[in-house]
């Protein structure tokens, strides 16, 4: 049963273990100098920016939310509730704040306080996505427990959305309020009116899905796990798609002008797409890690993305530029010392989440270091899902493989590994044997 809970924070969340502990402690490090926004202590999950274009805010696997000046590009207050990844902002008005997470809760937060007026729960798996309705009175929130819930903000229990059959991703109204769209593993669009009893609009489509827009003028546009971003009228029917790489889109942004729809991907680069002409504008090129939340500023011109190396970037989407050069740097490519091995380049995707060596840390997954002849979920110092414990499952060349071939939701369900797959049988034995090499003791 779904529980509101107003105005406490629950006792179990007072108290985190020494690992998180850490990552929240980290100093909060900006800068009025460049245009990058550096603070947190894992890749930025989500983001949101204020209809004025003066602040945003972002959640990140380090379990935390930041609210940002935009204008003196510094953090103004770190939010600390959440016991696992925030996946999840909205921005609500009138100084209102929403985060949800991995732990399954939304907590409402009121501008400059240290804890949440409000904490929803009901969600019985990591939720994923938020969206706050037109006129301020609802938020919807779609989780990995494959349900779409819209709550009340003014009070009162949840409408449960029950009709996906696996991981619902992403959730966007329409902008005239009347209808809520949802998009899932399950290869469905769904719209789905708000208000009588009718039923929703399924649209299937040729790919699992990850996330979803939807414009002014009520077009949708949904982001697939195939690299394309497809197009629906408000009614469901497709209009059009448009391949933005050959990685998983995780993350889409369209312009508040309507002009341009901007697709992050999994592989480290953010499409940017001329939505009337149905064309590949210019791609945003950054360090190579994926980009895991992109958002438009009120300018239609500028774009946040939030990335796995822990940072902000601010880019001119018109021309595809940094907005300042240093937004490029990194701090090292943990592959270069493969660089020409092919399946170096299609581990490229998993270095956010995973490094290979004994004596480096775990991040968002487990180290992959020894994994070979290793049974599934025993990795050391790694809080891993009960259902990954109960499986059955010895890390060998073929397992791996077969991993890849049939997706993560198929092959460990109950995994918070994104979801994508490697078609070619070719890639997937480059990957395996470059792991036999690089994850050796």
């Amino acid at each position: 049963m779904a529980r509101r809970v107003l105005g406490e924070v629950p006792r179990r969340n007072r108290g985190r273990s020494g690992l998180l502990a850490a990552l929240i402690a980290l100093p909060i490090c900006s800068t009025t100098a460049f245009a990058q926004l550096r603070g947190h202590g894992g890749p930025v999950r989500a983001l949101a920016i204020s209809a004025d274009g003066q602040s945003a805010i972002s959640g990140s696997f380090d379990s935390t939310a930041i609210r940002w000046s935009l204008t003196r590009n510094a953090a103004e207050q770190v939010l600390r509730f959440h016991a696992d990844a925030v996946n999840a902002v909205a921005l609500l008005g009138k100084g209102r704040t929403a985060t949800a997470g991995a732990d399954g809760r939304i907590a409402i937060w009121t501008l400059g306080k240290t804890e949440p007026d409000a904490v929803f729960e009901g969600h019985t798996a990591p939720i994923v996505a938020l969206a706050a309705s037109p006129d301020g009175a609802t938020l919807a929130s779609v989780s990995w427990d494959h349900t779409v819930r819209l709550w009340p903000l003014a009070g009162g229990a949840p409408r449960v959305l029950d009709e996906h059959t696996q991981n619902v991703n992403g959730v966007a109204f329409t902008a005239d309020g009347r209808a809520l769209v949802s998009v899932s593993y399950d290869l469905s669009v769904r719209i789905w009116p708000l208000s009588g009893a009718q039923t929703p609009t399924v649209v299937t489509m040729p790919t699992p899905l990850n996330a979803v827009a939807a414009g002014t003028d009520g077009e949708i546009a949904v982001g697939g796990a195939d690299g394309k971003v497809y197009f629906l009228t408000a009614g469901g029917a497709r209009t059009g798609e448009v391949a933005a790489g050959p990685r998983p889109v995780i993350s889409i942004a369209i312009s508040p002008d309507g002009a341009l729809v901007a697709a992050a991907g999994i592989g480290g680069t953010v499409a940017v797409i001329d939505r009337k002409a149905r064309t590949l504008a210019r791609t945003l090129v950054g360090p190579g890690l994926p980009v895991w939340s992109v958002a438009f500023l009120p300018d239609s011109r500028t774009l946040l993305t939030g990335g796995a190396d822990n940072i902000i970037r601010r880019w001119n989407a018109a021309t595809g530029e940094p907005v300042d050069p240093l937004l490029v740097e990194t701090a090292g490519d943990p592959l270069a010392a493969y660089a020409g091995d092919h399946g170096a380049e299609v581990f490229r995707a998993c270095v956010a989440c995973h490094t290979l060596a004994a004596d480096q840390a775990n991040r968002a997954g487990p180290t992959l270091a020894g994994i070979f002849g290793r049974r599934i979920a025993t990795a050391p110092g790694y809080n891993f899902s009960e259902a990954l414990k109960r499986l059955d499952i010895v890390w060998t060349p073929e397992t791996v493989s077969k991993l890849f071939e049939v997706g993560p939701q198929a092959y460990t369900p109950g995994t918070k590994m994104p979801e994508q797959r490697i078609g070619s049988e070719q890639d997937r034995a480059a990957l395996v044997q470059f792991l036999e090499r690089a994850t050796k003791r």
